[in-house]
């Protein structure tokens, strides 16, 4: 074998075990946790179906004609966010959780209509995230009628959009710290809803266990869970149906 030959079969072998590497890190999901989806799973005001590129909430009661696609943080399972939405969906809400592309937001390129088309019943969309997840949905905000951020914040500057946007925060977040929160609050709309939610992590936003950079949560998840499904209820509410906010 010559020499070129031989430097183009280690290039080629480098390029495939770099492949390998990274799709095993993509692939490698911090999974929801069991007996959280287990509860939303047996709770006959919410219905959940995996409807293959996400997983559709839908009320079984009465719904108010609006609904959020919401794309998960890099690497964490959708379902664990089921119980993040529980209350909200058995509220009348309908939620899209999407299934990112290689477990990571900023690879799927597929617009909200997407997702959309899962609930045609829906009026009124928002678009949501978690952490990177929410990054991504700041990108999508001009194609939605609302914007919640869970544990993250926007790195493209939406502040001269007139969209109704919700952030939530925790003030035990160690990765979308209160301070990064707070230094990118002006790439947001002067009408943004802010909340801060005292002793809650970045992990409690989903159900999936601890996360590594995390601090430690001094409320339990179940208490975070009620105060952050408070906020985004109160902020659905104010996200009227049928009208185009964009």
């Amino acid at each position: 074998m010559t020499r070129a030959l031989r430097v183009t079969a280690w290039i080629l072998a480098a390029v495939v075990l770099l492949a390998v590497v990274f799709l095993v890190y993509a692939n490698t999901v911090m999974q929801g946790t069991r007996s959280a989806a287990l509860q939303v799973w047996r709770d006959d005001r919410v219905s959940v179906r995996d409807v293959g590129d996400a997983v559709l909430m839908t009320p079984t009661g009465r719904a108010d004609g609006k609904g959020i696609v919401f794309i998960p943080g890099a690497k964490v399972d959708p379902y664990a966010y089921l119980a993040t939405f529980r209350q909200v969906v058995a509220s009348g809400t309908t939620v899209v959780i999407t299934k990112p592309t290689l477990n990571l937001a900023f690879f799927d390129t597929r617009p909200l209509a997407t997702f959309e088309a899962h609930a045609p019943e829906v009026t009124t969309w928002a678009v949501g995230g978690h952490s990177l997840g929410g990054v991504r949905a700041c990108q999508l905000a001009k194609d939605a009628d609302g914007l919640l951020l869970l544990g993250s914040y926007c790195a493209d500057d939406i502040s001269r959009s007139y969209i109704q946007v919700l952030s939530v925060a925790g003030s035990r977040d160690g990765l979308s710290t209160p301070a990064k929160v707070a230094a990118a609050r002006h790439l947001l709309p002067s009408t943004a809803t802010m909340v801060e939610v005292e002793g809650s992590n970045h992990a409690e936003f989903g159900a999936y266990g601890d996360q590594p950079g995390d601090r430690t949560a001094t409320i339990s998840p179940a208490e975070a869970r009620a105060e952050i499904s408070a906020a985004v209820e109160r902020w659905v509410a104010a996200l009227p149906p049928g009208t185009d906010l964009r």
